[in-house]
């Protein structure tokens, strides 16, 4: 077996959980279940991961095994990556039949007649996800496995999310290549970014749709009876309490939100004054960055008025990252209006 191969077999074991190296390993195949059984679990991962590149020495691996445990690996932890999703247009609304066989074909073709020295790798799920692991080399080095990029596409839709570790002029033969590959027209980023890839499936699936804008309130005698009979709070602030709480649910919805860690926007307007008072000499644009984060965004917004950190509704630019399918945003002055009037494009 190579020595890069055994090295980086031997660090993909050290990545994983001590308690979910053996399931990981079942899921790989690559060992016998004889040869799983003669490893020691609760001993050390330096020891765990040593005596797995011993038996997959063994068999004989290459970089295509330890290319697929690198896979299931970042599948059951895909939030270690930033994802990017990616939408897909054709001309005509005519539907075709999938098929793998041809999919993975166009696709490494397209990609190795740009690029020899790269290594690719498959994987399916259950879901019709279907894993697409690169590593890239140039033209005079061997491809890097420790800076891939990853790629999920679900077929019969548009979507396509990408994580990628790829110097930027690569991203567009890797683009042309699934454009190629899934007989579409043309690929072009959403500005939708986060560590949640289910979060992000969720969001452009519209699988929270449901439950977003469709809130109904209750009856006031179907309320907690503590908050009824709570005589220490007064009429006045009991109804501006059920109204923030009204309002908060029909703009977030009941259900869980998507998981998104932040939102960036991009402000550019111009200042104006009298020409006489010869303030501004110049007429470039006034340009500011505000971007908020938070381990779970969309939650923390969600709280901000019950906690009277803000009035509610919140701004809908704050709360149309689902609905929109992004949380990148430039906000420009709006041509024709007065100072300080600005839209989203």
């Amino acid at each position: 077996m190579d020595e890069t191969v055994a090295e980086y077999i031997r660090r993909t074991v050290l990545k994983m959980p001590r308690d979910e190296i053996k399931t990981m390993l079942q899921k790989w195949g690559f060992l016998s279940e004889a040869q799983l059984q003669t490893l020691n679990f609760c001993q050390v991962k330096e020891s765990i991961s040593q005596d797995v590149v011993q038996l997959c020495e063994e068999n004989s691996a290459d970089i295509k095994q330890a290319a697929v445990l690198d896979i299931i690996y970042n599948h059951v932890y895909p939030n270690k990556r930033v994802w990017s999703v990616y939408q897909m247009n054709k001309t005509g609304e005519e539907t075709e039949v999938f098929d793998l066989t041809d999919f993975k074909n166009k696709f490494k073709r397209r990609l190795r007649s740009a690029l020899k020295n790269v290594t690719i790798n498959f994987r399916e799920y259950e879901d019709n996800a279907i894993w697409i692991r690169i590593a890239w080399g140039t033209p005079y080095t061997k491809p890097n496995q420790y800076k891939t990029s990853y790629v999920v596409y679900h077929s019969q839709t548009p979507y396509v999310f990408i994580s990628a570790s790829v110097l930027r002029s690569n991203l567009p033969l890797l683009c042309q290549a699934l454009v190629v590959a899934s007989n579409y027209c043309d690929i072009c980023e959403m500005e939708l970014r986060s560590h949640s890839l289910n979060s992000l499936k969720d969001i452009v699936f519209k699988r929270y749709s449901q439950n977003f804008q469709t809130y109904c309130p209750r009856p006031l005698q179907e309320r907690p009876a503590a908050l009824e009979n709570d005589l220490r709070i007064i009429q006045e602030n009991r109804n501006e309490r059920e109204k923030i709480e009204r309002v908060n649910r029909e703009v977030f919805g009941d259900g869980p939100l998507p998981k998104i860690e932040f939102a960036q926007y991009k402000l550019e307007t111009m200042f104006k004054s009298d020409p006489k008072m010869n303030v501004l000499d110049k007429k470039e644009p006034f340009r500011c960055l505000v971007k908020f984060s938070s381990p779970h965004l969309l939650e923390s917004l969600k709280s901000l008025a019950p906690a009277g950190m803000a009035d509610a509704p919140l701004s809908p630019l704050l709360t149309c990252i689902p609905q929109k399918a992004r949380n990148y945003f430039r906000i420009r002055e709006k041509k024709g209006l007065f100072p300080g009037s600005f839209v989203s494009p």
